[in-house]
């Protein structure tokens, strides 16, 4: 099955489709839209807490970054505990830690409880410094560690073949493979009595009474409650303001040497590399991750797999790249996610914000969700409640988003390139331009096929840029992505990009 790139992750062999067993005159406590981690975590807690269920999934389950992440399992965050004492205080630092540790146990006890087998292993993290500057922030990240009780102990060597200057060992992380994980769960879903929908995209919605109607491609559905689990809801709310998508990149070889890393890796540059080892088809290949940038601010994102692929090689005996492919995450203004009930609604809850720890920040919005819907209140619902207040710490971040948001929507109106023909597009390539006086976003195959779409994304007016990568068109400004046909693969919006037919524009 597919995921929201043409590049084939790691995990994608394992994607499954599930059979359509649907009524649409059926009426649901609780309707999740979106198949992925966060989905599927908090459809399986409500179905076997006695409520009625759907998941509505526009493509397949695991289509979305579910399926492209590198699925580490931490509980050091990338916002760190150093970074949450002073904008949080430290009791909020120490939530926020036991908050990851609780996610974990979630993921435990659901393997458990279901004995799912998806290549679980606690591990040992390790943490490393490449220069002085980098010693620096590493000294910062344990002194707030021991604050909130996460234990970084000194390492005098590493699993890694980096000239390191210093660097820790963290206990109690794990890995695992996200697709055989929710795939799992969503058999102990539908056999608690759950419903799956996939294929349908989700419109809108509205609030009428006591019910949430949901406009689906297939049809109506209505529930009780609404769960965004889409990565950040559609439409435009402040929560689209608060946080900027990224785009992360990662590669899976195979070493020559063999000599392969028994711990998870993480350094300090900046953007940070990531690694981990996984077992494929009874071979065994090392993960490298980074190379992370805001969506459709590359210039080039083949690039970013190549320089990916170079810095490793520096230092590893690489014999042959088996997997490349890219992912979407959220960066949050003030470094904490959004879960919880949205602002302004009393029906309808959402996740977002999860920056490079979704498989935690996913597990946990389960649990949050979960708890508001059956009790009403939860404990970790002040510290991620999508309607708190940016706090001053998170006010920079906040300004510095929205200055190039609104620098990108007015750059690539005024200086979009003009051209008087459409052959001069190259086969391959990837073009928005202005031709008589409109913008297209023109993509030419190897062939000389083109696809002609509006360049205009329907979200909030910004213009699309070419992702040469992922054979895409992604918005630089709230993180829509689209198919060379303008089919959206990647929310906030809801609408397809316009395709024009060429005798149109001829």
């Amino acid at each position: 099955m597919n995921r929201d790139g043409v590049r084939k992750s790691i995990w994608q062999e394992e994607i499954k489709s599930f059979p359509p067993a649907f009524n649409f005159e059926t009426e649901y406590d609780v309707a999740i839209i979106g198949g992925g981690i966060t989905g599927i975590s908090t459809a399986y807690e409500l179905q076997k807490r006695g409520k009625k269920c759907v998941v509505i999934e526009a493509s397949n389950i695991g289509f979305g970054t579910t399926g492209g992440t590198t699925a580490h399992i931490n509980n050091f965050l990338d916002t760190t505990y150093s970074e949450a004492i002073k904008k949080y205080g430290l009791e909020d630092a120490k939530l926020l830690f036991q908050s990851a540790n609780e996610a974990i146990g979630i993921i435990e006890k659901n393997i458990s409880d279901n004995h799912i087998d998806c290549d679980y292993e606690k591990k040992t993290g390790q943490l490393f410094a490449l220069d002085d500057q980098q010693a620096r922030q590493l000294d910062d990240m344990v002194e707030g560690a021991e604050k909130v009780g996460c234990k970084m102990l000194p390492a005098s060597d590493i699993s890694y073949p980096f000239p390191f200057v210093k660097a820790v060992e963290i206990p109690g992380q794990a890995q695992f493979h996200p697709i055989k994980y929710i795939t799992a769960l969503c058999q102990s879903f539908l056999n608690a009595g759950g419903t799956i929908v996939e294929n349908c995209f989700c419109k809108n919605h509205s609030e009428e009474n006591e019910w949430v109607v949901i406009s689906t491609s297939r049809g109506i559905i209505r529930a009780k409650k609404l769960v965004y689990a889409t990565h950040i809801p559609p439409g435009i709310s402040m929560l689209h303001f608060t946080n900027a998508p990224y785009r992360s990149y990662a590669i899976a070889f195979t070493l020559k040497d063999l000599n392969y890393p028994l711990e998870p890796g993480y350094d300090l540059m900046d953007p940070y590399h990531y690694y981990r080892v996984q077992e494929v088809n009874g071979e065994i290949l090392l993960i490298a991750g980074g190379e992370d940038h805001k969506t459709g601010h590359s210039d080039d994102t083949g690039v970013c797999f190549t320089n990916l692929e170079n810095y490793v090689r520096q230092y590893f005996d690489v014999d042959v790249v088996k997997y490349s492919w890219s992912s979407q995450y959220y960066e949050p203004a003030d470094g904490l996610p959004y879960i919880g009930k949205m602002s302004g609604s009393s029906s309808v809850f959402t996740a977002t914000g999860f920056r490079g720890n979704g498989m935690i920040f996913g597990t946990l919005a389960s649990k949050i969700i979960s708890e508001l819907i059956l009790t009403g209140n939860s404990k970790y619902a002040r510290l991620f409640s999508p309607s708190r207040i940016t706090p001053i710490a998170g006010f920079t971040e906040f300004v510095k988003e929205n200055i190039t948001v609104a620098t990108d929507f007015i750059k690539d109106k005024l200086f979009m390139e003009k051209i008087s023909s459409l052959t001069e597009i190259a086969e391959g390539e990837g073009k928005v331009v202005k031709y008589e006086g409109d913008s297209y976003a023109i993509y030419k195959e190897k062939g000389g096929r083109l696809h002609l779409l509006k360049s205009t994304c329907p979200h909030a007016k910004c213009e699309v840029r070419w992702n040469s990568a992922e054979i895409s068109w992604d918005c630089p400004c709230h993180g829509s992505r689209f198919s060379v046909n303008g089919k959206v693969l990647n929310t906030p919006s809801v609408t397809d990009l316009i395709k024009i037919r060429e005798k149109d524009i001829e």
